[in-house]
C-alpha cells in the first residue's frame, strides 16, 4: 500500500510524525507537508508564484505552499507513483461542523479525493494533544480497512477523535456535520506604530450538536466519521431559484 501523508500544521508537527510512523506498518509512506503552519488555509492553491519542494533530514518533503498545494504537487508530478490513499493529520484540534470549510487538514484530504484517491482527514478533538496516539491508531485502523476492503469508489472521510487514551475511546460513529453559532467578534489591538489591527475572533460554540452530529459523537467519547462530498449545489433550492428568475 502506498500512502501519501500531509497536514496543515507543518512537516515538523508531532502529529504528522506519529501518523507517518504508525502507517508505515501498512506499506510505503511518503510525507509531503507545508513548511509552516497553514491552519485555516482551506482549499487554496498557490497560482502567483512557483513552489519549491525540499526534503528534511527525516525524509519528509516540505513545500512553501498550502496543504492543497502539497497533495496536488505530490500526485500530479513530484512523486513517480499514484498513492493508494491520502491521509491528512493528525491535526491538533477538532475539525467539525463549519470548521471543515476553513480547515487545511480537510483540504489536503479533499484534494486527494478530487484526484480520485480515497482520503482521510484525521483530527484530535482537543488543543491539549494529550493522546495524539489515539488518533493515529484510529487512522491506522481505517487505512488498514481500506486496504483490506476497498470502498469501491473515491471516498472522503472526516474523522474526529476524542482526546482520551485508546482503551477509553467509544466506537466509531458515522455522523453528519453539525453547525456552529456565528463566530465571536474580532479582537482589536494596536500595533507598535499605533495602527489598529485585528485578530480573527474564535469560532462560535456548537449550535446544531444533537444526536447524529460530529459534535455529539465526540462529546460522548465516540470517534466521529463523516463522509464528505464536494458538490456545493443546493439542489433543493433549484426550483425556487427558477421561479424567482421567471418573475
Amino acid at each position: 500500500m502506498r500512502i501519501l501523508v500531509s497536514n496543515d500544521d507543518g512537516y515538523f508537527s508531532p502529529g504528522i510524525a506519529l501518523l507517518a510512523g504508525r502507517l508505515a506498518a501498512l506499506g510505503d509512506v511518503t510525507v509531503v507537508a507545508p513548511e509552516r503552519d497553514r491552519s485555516g488555509a482551506s482549499n487554496s492553491l498557490t497560482l502567483d508564484r512557483p513552489l519549491a519542494v525540499r526534503r528534511a533530514p527525516n525524509g519528509f518533503y516540505f513545500v512553501n505552499g498550502t496543504p492543497t498545494d502539497c497533495v496536488h504537487l505530490a500526485v500530479t508530478g513530484v512523486l513517480d507513483f499514484l498513492p493508494d490513499l491520502v491521509v491528512s493529520g493528525v491535526n491538533l484540534g477538532a475539525n467539525m461542523g463549519d470548521d471543515t470549510i476553513y480547515s487545511g487538514t480537510v483540504a489536503a484530504a479533499t484534494e486527494g479525493f478530487l484526484l480520485g484517491i480515497p482520503s482521510l482527514a484525521v483530527s484530535l478533538a482537543s488543543k491539549e494533544g494529550r493522546h495524539m496516539e489515539s488518533a493515529a491508531g484510529v487512522a491506522f485502523d481505517l487505512a488498514s480497512r481500506l486496504g483490506r476492503l476497498p470502498f469501491g469508489q473515491a471516498v472522503l472521510l472526516n474523522v474526529n477523535v476524542p482526546d482520551v487514551a485508546a482503551p477509553a475511546l467509544g466506537p466509531l460513529e458515522v455522523t453528519r456535520l453539525g453547525r456552529r453559532h456565528k463566530a465571536e467578534p474580532v479582537v482589536r489591538m494596536r500595533t507598535p506604530r499605533g495602527e489598529e489591527a485585528y485578530w480573527i475572533g474564535p469560532a462560535g460554540g456548537a449550535a446544531d450538536a444533537g444526536p447524529g452530529t460530529d459534535f455529539h459523537a465526540v462529546a460522548q467519547g465516540r470517534v466521529s466519521v463523516t463522509p464528505l462530498q464536494v458538490d456545493l449545489t443546493h439542489a433543493a433550492q433549484s426550483a425556487a431559484v427558477r421561479d424567482w428568475l421567471a418573475r
